[in-house]
């Protein structure tokens, strides 16, 4: 039934159709009769999937990567679906309009997207807000991740004081925080990634959280992308400012994995993050290698092609403590989370 109406809703803008499909999913959950019946067709619930992690109780290990839910707008309807946890953001100081439009395209031969979207959310304090609205709200059980990023304005030299606003003002309202410093799409963001400006940012955030009288974990969102040793550099850092975790990975900027029909598609696209079936391969590469040389000592949030179950179980097999869909939601669908679950608990 899904991949008729995927059909249809393929037919119009990616951006256009996200809005649309949630607006009417939160029409939806907003009758008790209807929401009850979506809850009861997309849940999934079972005491073996739970998983407690940082102290955090995940009802199951599926959740919903950073970029779906910029701006905390659809929680309900999330947790309606299943997830067992939801990562809002990026979120920055500020709001900012993104990239121009359009910047975010499908390549179905590939089950894959490439999106340019450049940040664009509504800024720290209306993301606060909606937060404080939900968790005021209460009877929910779904954790809530704050992915942060810098905006685009904002010089490297000062990106720590951008992502110390984000944390500090989050930091009541969300069960952990991700620092998002590599997704392609800012210019010069993933300079972040090497050691010394990671240092400066966590440095500055674990300070401010050691103040906290509840601290919250921080993770490292990492691109596909790097080499060994910056892997290494990554893993040494890790240890060195006590990091919680890492979530593997990002969007990639490389199209050798695409199909000859996907890279035509693709360099008439031009710039932008890979994500979905393409990117797979590697993510899971990059999981592997981080979880075996922490001695799987540091949690790994899995995140890059998962479409299915054998998908979410081969990279519990190489290391992930929890996983993260995004793309595979769009080509899936709302089902997607229901059906990993069953899979896993089998």
């Amino acid at each position: 039934m899904y991949q008729l109406i995927r059909n249809i809703l393929f037919c119009f803008p990616p951006e256009e159709v996200h809005y649309f499909a949630m607006g009417c999913l939160k029409m939806g959950t907003r009758l008790s009769l209807t929401d009850a019946l979506i809850r009861n067709a997309f849940q999934f619930r079972s005491n073996q999937l739970e998983k407690e992690l940082w102290g955090l109780r995940f009802p199951n290990p599926v959740g919903l990567g950073a970029g779906f839910d910029k701006n905390a707008c659809y929680l309900n309807e999330l947790e309606a679906l299943g997830f067992g946890f939801v990562e809002i953001g990026t979120v920055t100081p500020r709001a900012q309009p993104g990239n121009e439009k359009p910047r975010l395209f499908r390549l179905p031969q590939d089950k894959a997207l490439i999106n340019r979207m450049g940040f664009n959310n509504e800024g720290v304090a209306a993301v606060k807000q909606r937060l404080i609205n939900w968790n005021n709200a209460g009877g929910s059980h779904m954790i809530i991740g704050g992915n942060i990023g810098k905006n685009k304005v904002t010089p490297n030299e000062d990106a720590w004081k951008d992502y110390k606003i984000c944390f500090n003002e989050l930091h009541n309202e969300v069960d952990y925080f991700v620092v998002n410093v590599s997704s392609p799409n800012t210019p010069g963001l993933r300079e972040l990634q090497e050691k010394d400006a990671l240092r400066r940012i966590f440095g500055e955030l674990q300070n401010d959280n050691a103040g906290k009288s509840k601290p919250k974990p921080l993770l490292l969102k990492i691109a596909p992308d790097l080499t060994q040793e910056q892997l290494d550099d990554i893993i040494a850092l890790a240890v060195e400012i006590d990091l919680s975790g890492l979530v593997a990975t990002n969007t990639t900027t490389n199209r050798s994995m695409l199909s000859p029909a996907g890279t035509e598609k693709s360099k008439a696209i031009g710039q932008g993050g890979l994500s979905g079936k393409p990117v797979q391969q590697r993510s899971t590469e990059v999981l592997s290698y981080l979880s075996r040389n922490t001695g799987k000592k540091i949690p790994i949030i899995a995140s890059g092609g998962i479409f299915t179950g054998e998908d979410a179980a081969d990279k519990f097999n190489n290391g992930a403590s929890l996983i993260q869909v995004w793309t595979g939601f769009v080509y899936e669908g709302p089902a997607i989370t229901k059906k990993i679950c069953t899979y896993l608990a089998r």
